[in-house]
């Protein structure tokens, strides 16, 4: 799915236009996506396109991350998971997975976006209050390593820097794993 070019620039405009990629587009990718949107409409309205998509996407987004969301001023009710090809038509200058099993399943997708992989454990794969607490850690991380994607300067980098600056997000900001308790 990758293209050798690496002198491509992301994007010719000064708009980025971002995909956050997980396997159900239920809890993670909504997430990165609500927040982004939020954060970059407050700093740099216009400067960032946003979406998010699933490889097998649920039926519906998690009643926890639309609960954690709000929680931090962002209604995200009635929002749906989204395939990948529901946001095909898009050209995507940089995909970001949220989850290991959308990076091994990379879709293909057009033209020649910068990947980079922000893996996280599901939250919703805990119960009670350590769902909750999940939820509430899975928010802070991402937006951590969001307020660092805004301070990139993407329009003066090329495909392969774009790629190395936001991968290396993931290391400046690395979340712990976690097992799921019985």
């Amino acid at each position: 799915m990758r293209n050798n070019d690496h002198s491509r620039r992301p994007t010719a405009s000064k708009t980025l236009n971002v995909l956050f990629l997980c396997t159900q587009n239920a809890a993670r990718s909504q997430m990165a996506e609500a927040i982004l949107a939020r954060k970059a409409e407050g700093l740099a309205p216009g400067r960032y396109h946003v979406a998010s998509a699933g490889s097998m996407p649920g039926a519906s987004v998690h009643p926890a991350a639309v609960r954690t969301l709000q929680k931090y001023g962002i209604n995200w009710v009635g929002r749906r998971p989204k395939s990948v090809d529901d946001v095909n038509h898009q050209l995507w200058d940089l995909i970001i997975t949220v989850c290991d099993r959308a990076k091994e399943a990379c879709p293909t997708v057009p033209g020649q976006p910068a990947f980079a992989h922000w893996g996280m454990d599901d939250p919703s794969e805990m119960t009670g209050l350590e769902q909750e607490r999940a939820f509430n850690d899975t928010y802070n991380f991402l937006a951590r390593r969001i307020d660092l994607l805004l301070s990139i300067p993407f329009e003066t980098l090329e495909k392969r820097a774009l790629e190395a600056r936001v991968q290396g997000i993931a290391d400046e900001v690395p979340v712990p794993r976690r097992v799921p308790t019985a």
